[in-house]
């Protein structure tokens, strides 16, 4: 990916070129950087009915009339958002891959790929239709360039309780593949939503946990992103304790996951969505004790974790009203609002050093 120079004590200093970073070290060391995102595309829909889907909000006899002309303005609006993911680091370049959730299915997946500059990219997805009544499943973008996948599997979620027996919803989306030439799984979540209980996301904390540690017991070297709109915020049992994502990195236990997220709501009050004028962060990226350096020492001649951060932009929020400064969505209350989502995308960033 794009080359970045690091100086001595890892103190960056920007030059010119936005993604390059100048060296004031004699030994100078190159790198190359990746970015891993998240974004739940909220209700990326097409026109037309899926047979045994609860889509007709989404169709344009609907009172929303979701016809062509928005369907074609959303995978605009969305493209806009994915291609510039990333790019706070990797001008020109992006995430080289994205975990996605609320996409209808492979048309509108295929149809959003076929959008500049993801076309242009050669942006390729990863799909596998889920059981969901609404029809909203989860999918992974990646740029073949980066990262090549070697195995997909959906783990469907599995309810505890009997009487929870023909309770459906979205399943785990599991990739794994090469990058950076290192193995690596990416889990994509989209966990039950807030009109159920607690105890629905707890048990998908469990299952979750239980694919990561079947990854790590084929080997013990893979390094593991959990992504996904969680639908609970860090601190919550289903993440905290049922997944076992830690608000430290120091706590982090070997083969367990580190959440970056938790600090970023708990002190800085930042979020990706709000609700009655507060911010929640759902949209997590958690990953593996693999990726994080040990003690005080930086060594990126591995796969290893740089940064995080919520992606914002202006056009992402809006700029009066009651809800100024929410996320813009693309319809609120009946109304179109030709937005992009009610969640803001994550993206993490890595560094492997070049030999």
């Amino acid at each position: 990916m794009k080359n970045l120079k690091l100086i001595s004590a890892f103190v960056l200093a920007m030059i010119c070129s936005a993604n390059s970073f100048a060296s004031q070290a004699s030994d100078e060391k190159k790198f190359s950087a990746y970015g891993i995102g998240f974004y739940n595309l909220e209700n990326l829909f097409d026109t037309i009915h899926d047979e045994g889907k609860n889509d007709y909000e989404y169709l344009p006899t609907s009172s929303s009339k979701w016809n062509t002309m928005k369907y074609t303005s959303k995978l605009k609006n969305m493209s806009r958002v994915l291609a510039d993911m990333g790019t706070d680091l990797l001008k020109g370049v992006g995430c080289a891959i994205i975990g996605v959730s609320e996409v209808e299915n492979a048309n509108a997946l295929t149809d959003l790929c076929n959008q500049e500059p993801l076309k242009e990219r050669g942006i390729k997805f990863i799909h596998v239709e889920g059981p969901d009544r609404r029809g909203v499943d989860c999918a992974m973008l990646y740029n073949p360039k980066y990262f090549t996948p070697e195995n997909v599997v959906l783990h469907r979620y599995i309810p505890e309780l009997e009487k929870d027996s023909n309770y459906v919803t979205r399943g785990f989306l599991t990739i794994t593949g090469q990058l950076a030439g290192e193995q690596i799984a990416v889990i994509v979540n989209h966990w039950p939503s807030r009109f159920a209980t607690g105890a629905y996301r707890d048990c998908a904390g469990k299952q979750v946990r239980l694919v990561k540690d079947s990854l790590q017991k084929v080997n013990p070297d893979i390094k593991v992103f959990i992504m996904g709109d969680m639908n609970d915020d860090p601190f919550c049992d289903s993440m905290a304790k049922h997944l076992g994502a830690r608000q430290e990195m120091d706590d982090v236990e070997e083969g367990g996951l580190w959440n970056p997220w938790w600090n970023i709501l708990a002190k800085e009050g930042r979020g990706t969505l709000m609700y009655n004028g507060s911010w929640n962060l759902f949209d997590q990226i958690v990953f593996t004790s693999n990726l994080l350096h040990k003690g005080n020492k930086k060594d990126y001649t591995k796969l290893r974790y740089y940064k995080h951060n919520v992606f914002s932009r202006d056009y992402l929020f809006q700029t009066e009203g009651k809800y100024k400064g929410s996320p813009l969505r693309t319809k609120a209350s009946g109304a179109w609002l030709n937005g992009f989502s009610d969640h803001l995308p994550v993206v993490v960033y890595l560094l492997k050093e070049q030999k």
